[in-house]
């Protein structure tokens, strides 16, 4: 597997911030706008791991986990949501993990050695 993630959010703060720690930790981050674009890069660079941000407004995030098959999936949703987790487990996430938790680990979740 590649040290290659790509992010599905839309959020610019959460952007940028993934992007500034991605850069830290020495991992290639992709944020692709659409739907297709993201299966494109899915496609070109078979990424180690995809994030989702469960709020995401432009892509359906149950409906992906369900295309991505064979790919880790780890999703964030605002903790007071949990309907949104339920959902994404019952789609097939790897990992779904209230916003905070995923800023807060965001480093050790990008950190190019970790491959698992």
């Amino acid at each position: 597997m590649s040290h290659i993630v790509i992010a599905v959010v839309d959020d610019m703060f959460f952007a940028s911030k993934i992007r500034a720690v991605a850069e830290a930790v020495g991992t290639e981050i992709s944020f692709p706008r659409s739907k297709e674009a993201l299966m494109q890069k899915v496609r070109e660079t078979k990424p180690r791991l995809v994030i989702v941000d469960l709020h995401n407004q432009k892509i359906d995030p149950n409906e992906l986990a369900q295309e991505l098959t064979g790919i880790r999936l780890l999703g964030f949703f605002s903790h007071v949501q949990t309907e949104l987790q339920r959902n994404a487990i019952a789609a097939g996430f790897d990992q779904v993990i209230p916003r905070s938790v995923f800023a807060r680990d965001l480093p050790k979740i990008l950190a190019a050695d970790d491959a698992d």
